[in-house]
């Protein structure tokens, strides 16, 4: 597999979890007693390891594990937070940061860390460590006139200082709308354009998407480094209408270089056609690039807007239908070309849609392969890894929360479950284990199920660890049935490993997992026998979903059946038609098939046409099959699968439901529910 299939994953994942970092160490500075709050930190550190190791950035894992260790001995009492302590995690945050951007800019994500590592271990060790202040970088505005509102952290000073050093100049931009202005998000963007081609915008007060949402009054502030005359940016900026002032001001730099820690001042010089500006300007322009590509290329969108904005397509098609109707109707050649164009763009604007919603599951499942090579190879396992319904699609928010969970699972699933070659030989089994990773959709809920063919769930060890650790008492313990005493091991903290390691994760873990399935309204069960092995089985709410289907027409009605679940679809004469068990079947390719008529198990109102041949769709669900016979087929369509509601949730049979291009709604025929 190519690492770049994941990398981007791996690289936002990587930025959520550091900003996650940073934002529970302010908490906690300001909350030292919460324990709650450590433990928050130490997950994100503890996933952010597994996931460097799994990518091959050693450096990063190294890092996180040495952070994750001084967390650790925090959570446990073992090791007193103060200021000393924070300031060091912090400054291994920036470090773990900085070699996340490396990774962005194509390098390997490798930094020297000696320092910070050797402060971790004494740290760990109980002992007093003395942090070394790193040296500032300010920036002196000489000109009084500008605006105090500015302020410019460290890699933005350092950009404007080699810029200006290159020949560039800095200006400070106050651009002011008339108050008059309706649409200021529009104004503003045609004064980015201007400012974008004239040179590099390197800050703005208020920020862009503050801008963009025109949260603010009638004035903004950028910082420019350009080649122009700060006449040229006025005039260029002005010809946008209706601007009221625009005020170009000089802005001066006065630094502290990094490595003497002595001022570095700046004169302005005229801009030049020499090498060394152009050398300025690829310095410039990469440590810019470096820092726009830290913002990410996709945004997150409320699920309720893409639910209304789905909700709002699906009566324009409606809509869609009828004026085809009417054109076919009218006959009228201009009337016809217009609505076979609004046809087209209405298609793809209905693809872009559902993309923006639905994901495959593979997207998650994709980073597994390599994590499992891993952890077999650390675990001196033999491991299968056996992946099936990939293509599966999810709801984008599903997605989006359960790659934590899953890699939680596989982990427990390699480290606690699969035994090693030796030991399972000695048991009888063959040396390879197997873990199968499982989604599928049934009914209105999407499955996701991790199995492995280990020494399973130990009830007695259990039971020992959790009357140990207080959770229930001795007299409780005997009334559990099994399925209660598997439940225990998601309990907060509970680990039934003898000794810790990377893999384990110290008790973390199944907590989470089964916080973030309940927190997207679903469940987690588990099945296991002891010395034959475990399954854990993700049950999700569909909310919604793109499938593939057969329409077919049952008397004035059409029913959607999933192309995943049929065979092929066929034309029987009654004639051919047996019994068994007083159940119509039929010989397909020397197997015994069951019929099963949608009109009798839904109760469709209308005449029956008599008919000496059956339309008939064979479906499959594991081993077992049967025919369902319909009316006509209609033909091959992908369908937006949309949940029932809360009223009709136990309808047999129905898994949901889709509005067509004609504006008709088909139910969606739950196959596993008929086959059962």
């Amino acid at each position: 597999m190519e690492m770049n299939e994941y990398l981007d994953v791996f690289i936002e994942e990587s930025k959520e979890h550091i900003q996650a970092l940073n934002d529970h160490l302010l908490t906690l500075e300001k909350n030292p007693e919460d324990v709650s709050i450590v433990n928050e930190i130490f997950r994100s550190a503890h996933t952010l390891k597994g996931m460097s190791a799994t990518m091959g950035f050693q450096d990063l894992a190294d890092l996180t594990h040495k952070m994750e260790n001084v967390l650790d001995a925090i959570r446990n009492h073992k090791v007193k937070l103060n200021e000393a302590i924070l300031d060091v995690i912090f400054k291994a945050v920036d470090a773990l940061e900085a070699m996340v951007l490396d990774i962005i800019d194509g390098g390997e994500g490798k930094k020297d860390v000696k320092d910070l590592v050797n402060q971790l271990e004494a740290m760990e060790k109980g002992e007093s460590v003395e942090v070394t202040s790193s040296p500032k970088i300010s920036a002196d505005m000489t000109n009084t006139s500008v605006n105090p509102d500015v302020t410019l952290d460290e890699f933005e000073l350092t950009v404007l200082q080699q810029s200006a050093e290159g020949g560039f100049n800095n200006y400070q931009v106050t651009v002011t709308l008339q108050e008059t202005t309706l649409l200021k998000a529009a104004r503003v963007y045609m004064v980015f354009e201007i400012l974008e081609k004239l040179g590099e915008v390197i800050k703005s007060t208020p920020s862009v998407p503050e801008l963009e949402e025109e949260k603010f009054d009638y004035s903004f502030t950028v910082v420019l480094v350009t080649k122009d005359s700060a006449d040229d940016v006025s005039a260029k900026i002005n010809k946008v209408s209706e601007i009221d002032t625009v005020e170009v001001k000089e802005l001066e730099i006065q630094a502290y270089d990094r490595d003497e820690a002595t001022p570095a001042s700046n004169t302005s010089e005229a801009p030049s056609d020499n090498g060394s500006s152009e050398d300025a300007q690829a310095t410039s322009t990469s440590n810019t690039k470096k820092k726009s590509q830290l913002s990410s290329k996709t945004i997150r969108v409320n699920i309720d807007r893409l639910d209304a904005l789905m909700n709002l397509f699906e009566e324009l098609v409606i809509d869609r239908g009828r004026l085809e109707q009417i054109s076919t109707t009218l006959k009228n050649n201009e009337l016809q070309e217009t609505v076979e164009h609004m046809s087209r763009i209405s298609g793809d604007l209905q693809n872009i849609i559902l993309k923006m919603r639905m994901v495959p599951v593979d997207q998650v499942f994709n980073r597994f392969p390599r994590m499992v090579r891993q952890l077999a190879k650390d675990l001196n396992k033999d491991i299968d890894l056996q992946i099936y319904g990939a293509e599966t699609e999810l709801d984008r928010t599903v997605i989006d929360e359960i790659g934590d969970p899953l890699v939680h699972l596989i982990r427990n699933a390699l480290d606690h479950g699969i035994e090693t070659p030796s030991e399972r030989e000695a048991k009888g089994k063959p040396a390879q284990g197997t873990l199968k990773l499982n989604a599928y959709h049934s009914g209105n809920h999407v499955f996701i199920e991790i199995a492995d063919d280990g020494a399973g769930i130990d009830r007695e060890k259990v039971l020992k660890k959790a009357i140990a650790n207080g959770v229930l008492t001795l007299e409780e313990s005997k009334s559990y049935s099994d399925q209660q005493v598997f439940q225990l091991i998601m309990a907060s903290g509970f680990s039934t490993a003898d000794t810790i390691s990377d893999i384990s994760g110290r008790g973390v873990g199944l907590d989470v997992v089964k916080n973030t399935i309940e927190s997207l309204g679903g469940n987690i069960t588990i099945d296991s026998k002891y010395n034959e092995g475990s399954t854990f089985v993700i049950q999700l709410p569909l909310t919604l979903s793109i499938i593939s289907v057969m329409l077919t027409e049952v008397k004035n009605e059409k029913y959607a059946v999933p192309l995943s679940s049929i065979i092929e679809t066929a034309i029987v004469n009654k004639k051919d038609i047996l019994s068994a068990h007083h159940q119509p079947v039929i010989d397909f390719r020397g197997r015994v098939v069951p019929l099963v008529s949608l009109s009798d198990v839904f109760n469709v109102p209308g005449e029956t046409e008599e008919d000496d041949f059956y339309s008939v769709v064979i479906i499959r669900q594991g081993e077992k099959m049967a025919g369902l016979i319909v009316d006509s087929f209609i033909g091959q369509q992908e369908v937006v699968l949309k949940s029932l509601g809360n009223y009709l949730t136990d309808v047999f049979a129905i898994s949901g439901a889709t509005i067509l291009g004609d504006g008709q709604v088909a139910l969606i025929v739950d196959t596993d529910a008929l086959i059962k």
